[in-house]
């Protein structure tokens, strides 16, 4: 094992933290910046973050030892040139360039730091390693949230169990109120993630819907106002009502980041593919039941419900592969058609029972 950079006897006075998105990866690297910020409390920290997952930091997070520096990735060079001109000033202790994008490579180089930090050489990808001149040790646990930690350790600072502190406004948490029953558990069901080869079908979802309604609980769906997840959450409704009768409540399209967020934590239990509000889940303490196929879960899961994830990843690896997972690059995704379409409705009604919300 490598020798820290620094200790809590000789801790570093300034660090420069480089992550962009997306919304799940953000959740998982602010566990580890509010963890260093924890270890090294005199330590200032900028946060180079993304626009969109800047806004879900600053309406859930009090940090006055961070200071945030949005990104706009849409803004191209300009945006590049307009942040180096931002940073030109500072020179930092270390760089954590936790993004292995070629975007986040070219933007470290405007970023004067004594050490620049990238990952180890099982998650090192599109050259990150001609940017950096430290590296961190790569985890056995195969986890992103392991990786992130990773970083932490190589500045000094002490294994740590991950946790979150939030502050969710009361505003937000008034204003998602109409969605949720206080005499009732409260199922929500955010069916979509960024690509649509990682949905599970309507069909399936509205299966579940519809049981949970004909058993007295109260079904959230939720989503962005994105075209593609508006119809999604609209089909499930419409399903919904023809095989019960009964209509979950649409909450697509309808919520900010920060009101997501008071929306999942006041939820029983949330059903999703692999996507951000599934770690926003994790982040506030509520139980996630994941739906996996391309991705491996033991790589991107909800950290703490990893034992409640519904994966056909591994039995998908020996058809495609003829080995398994932990015998292939780290971030192996996989190529077959429709496989989420193998996750049957029972294996969800399953879990279900298992966690105790159906009979």
């Amino acid at each position: 094992m490598s020798t820290p950079l620094f200790s809590s006897q000789q801790p570093p006075k300034s660090l420069c933290i480089l992550r962009l998105s997306a919304i799940g990866d953000v959740t998982h690297a602010l566990a580890v910046v509010q963890e260093i910020a924890r270890y090294y409390p005199e330590c200032k920290i900028t946060w180079i973050v993304g626009k969109i997952e800047y806004a879900l930091l600053a309406g859930l997070t009090q940090m006055p030892q961070v200071q945030f520096v949005v990104f706009d990735k849409k803004a191209g060079w300009r945006g590049v040139l307009k942040l180096w001109k931002q940073l030109k000033n500072q020179r930092f202790d270390a760089l954590l360039n936790m993004q292995t994008a070629v975007r986040s490579s070219l933007i470290s180089l405007g970023i004067k730091a004594k050490y620049k930090i990238g990952f180890g050489e099982k998650r090192r990808r599109e050259g990150q390693g001609l940017f950096v001149n430290q590296y961190v040790e790569d985890p056995e646990n195969p986890h992103v949230l392991d990786g992130f930690m990773a970083f932490a350790h190589k500045i000094g600072v002490a294994k740590f169990e991950p946790s979150w502190q939030l502050v969710i406004p009361e505003t937000a948490k008034s204003a998602v109120e109409k969605w949720q029953v206080s005499d009732r558990v409260n199922l929500m069901i955010s069916p979509c993630s960024s690509k649509v080869e990682k949905d599970w079908l309507a069909e399936r979802y509205a299966e579940v819907a519809s049981y949970a309604l004909q058993h007295n609980i109260n079904v959230i769906l939720s989503g962005s106002p994105a075209p593609r997840e508006m119809e999604m959450c609209e089909k499930i409704t419409a399903l919904c009502r023809e095989k019960s009768g009964l209509s979950p409540r649409n909450a697509c399209g309808k919520t900010s980041l920060t009101e997501l967020t008071a929306l999942i934590s006041g939820a029983d239990l949330l059903l999703a593919p692999d996507s951000g509000p599934a770690h926003i889940a994790t982040m506030v303490g509520t139980p996630v039941i994941g739906l996996y196929a391309y991705h491996n879960p033991k790589r991107t899961a909800p950290y703490h419900n990893l034992s409640n994830v519904i994966s056909v990843y591994e039995q998908n690896v020996q058809k495609e592969y003829h080995r398994a997972s932990s015998k292939l690059p780290w971030a192996t995704k996989l190529k077959g058609k429709n496989l989420m379409a193998e996750i049957q409705v029972e294996d969800v009604l399953n879990k279900m029972r298992e966690l105790g919300f159906i009979q």
